[in-house]
């Protein structure tokens, strides 16, 4: 469906929710997949300048993740134009993306709606090496420390400073320090924010429930990979979840599958199928930031060659540019 299409059901959802209605899609299809990042950050706000004047801004959201500080300055930008700040979940918005929601006023899902933990994993020059490629660093994941800790005190009944002391040094050996320290700072920050977002709302919760939710989605029960739906992200996690009328809920997945079909996020960006002769030039769209009248798209610009050496055959892809581009 294109975009003079799409808008219509994005005027409904508006009308429906009477509240400006903005869609930041982060696709994930193979090998050109987008994450949330801080450079969507002067795309939104060419959006948000050219909206109506209202009480209520609505962000349409997909997502898998990204920088985990973006969501900080999205939400204070969102409320810059409106005291009302909510978020539409058609399907996912993972880690970074709950982290969006907890600084909103209602966060509305779908029957598949999902969010997710917000423990982050973290990469830097002193995590372990990759066994399958020495150029590459492992991925830390925060919650996986601190639950080898709490094994070794509450299942191995390890409690004194000498044991302890002693697992720690057997983590210490695996994983250098200062990726420990690194895994520490992201710990402490990580709630921070989910401290302050959840701060920022019209009515904040009292601290009671904010800090149940910031347990709930860190250390208590998920693994990283764990699907929270909108009945346990309700009833359990106490987040304020809002079902959405039969009709919403139709528009938001129908939307939802536009935006995927598009982006053909069910099949995986293949270079053979593209290369024509020895040398093609590509472009992919990676996701998409649209409302009623603009329309921006994450694009990706590279070159596909077919090279015989080292290897016959050999396919390589080159990324010569990636990023966002008015389209409308």
């Amino acid at each position: 469906m294109p975009f003079i299409e799409r808008r219509e059901l994005i005027n409904e959802i508006s009308r429906l929710r009477d509240a400006a209605a903005i869609c930041y899609f982060t696709g994930d299809r193979e090998n050109v997949s987008t994450r949330i990042a801080p450079d969507v950050l002067p795309v939104l706000y060419r959006h948000l300048r050219l909206q109506d004047k209202t009480e209520r801004i609505d962000l349409f959201l997909y997502t898998r993740g990204g920088d985990v500080l973006t969501p900080w300055r999205m939400v204070h930008l969102m409320r810059e134009f409106a005291p009302l700040f909510n978020v539409l979940v058609p399907f996912r918005a993972y880690s970074s993306g709950t982290l969006l929601c907890l600084g909103a006023d209602e966060i509305v899902m779908t029957r598949m709606g999902e969010l997710g933990p917000i423990d982050p994993s973290v990469i830097n020059a002193f995590n372990p090496q990759d066994p399958q490629n020495p150029a590459a660093r492992m991925p830390v994941n925060v919650e996986d420390v601190y639950s080898y800790l709490a094994l070794a005190r509450e299942l191995a009944g390890l409690e004194s400073e000498e044991h302890l002391a002693r697992v720690f040094a057997l983590l210490a050996e695996r994983i250098h320090p200062l990726a420990l320290g690194n895994v520490h700072r992201n710990y402490l920050l990580v709630r921070s924010l989910a401290r302050r977002l959840l701060g920022l709302r019209h009515e904040p919760f009292p601290k009671e429930r904010m800090q149940h939710i910031i347990d709930s989605l860190t250390e208590k029960l998920y693994a990283h990979n764990h699907m929270i739906s909108r009945r346990e992200a309700a009833r359990e996690i106490r987040l304020p979840v809002v079902f959405p009328s039969d009709r919403l809920e139709q528009l938001l997945w129908q939307l939802y599958e536009d935006f995927a079909e598009e982006l053909e996020m069910n099949q995986p960006f293949n270079p053979k199928e593209i290369l024509q002769g020895s040398r093609t030039e590509f472009e992919a769209v990676g996701g998409f930031v649209e409302s009623e009248t603009v329309q921006d798209a994450f694009v990706f610009n590279g070159v596909i060659e077919r090279r015989d050496f080292p290897e016959a055959g050999q396919i390589t892809v080159n990324i010569l540019k990636q990023g966002w581009q008015a389209l409308r």
